[in-house]
């Protein structure tokens, strides 16, 4: 009986270990302003910022830099505090990245500019409904 005791007290300790480890990579939205001050404190996880792209009165999205190579491309983008930032992204343009609602994007400031390592779209026409067709 005592066995079972024990088994269970080092399966139960396990669990409360691994859910500890897993909540210290759980990360929540930060602004510009908070990413900045964690990358100068030495913070070197990633870091998740929510904004969206600025566009123009008619809704074109501006301040986005292709590389000649098309293998990287900088953008600038408003956080949810309306601070406009420049982000660099080593990879090529996602598709219906200027049609996003929102953008969050996962990285850290590497001087003054932040660095992305994956960016996150939400889409209008991924939560819009479908109309419904009657025959």
């Amino acid at each position: 009986m005592k066995k079972k005791y024990i088994a269970a007290i080092i399966i139960i300790a396990i669990a409360i270990t691994m859910i500890i480890s897993m909540a210290g990579d759980a990360s929540t939205y930060v602004s510009f302003d908070e990413a900045r001050e964690l990358s100068e404190k030495g913070f070197k996880k990633s870091i998740h910022v929510v904004g969206e792209l600025p566009k123009t009165a008619s809704g074109e999205v501006v301040g986005i830099e292709e590389s000649p190579d098309k293998l990287s491309f900088k953008f600038e983008m408003l956080d949810e505090n309306g601070m406009k930032q420049q982000v660099l992204y080593a990879e090529p343009i996602p598709t219906d990245f200027t049609r996003s609602e929102q953008v969050v994007i996962v990285g850290a400031y590497q001087g003054d500019k932040f660095v992305a390592e994956k960016i996150l779209l939400k889409c209008p026409s991924k939560y819009q409904e479908e109309p419904e067709f009657t025959s």
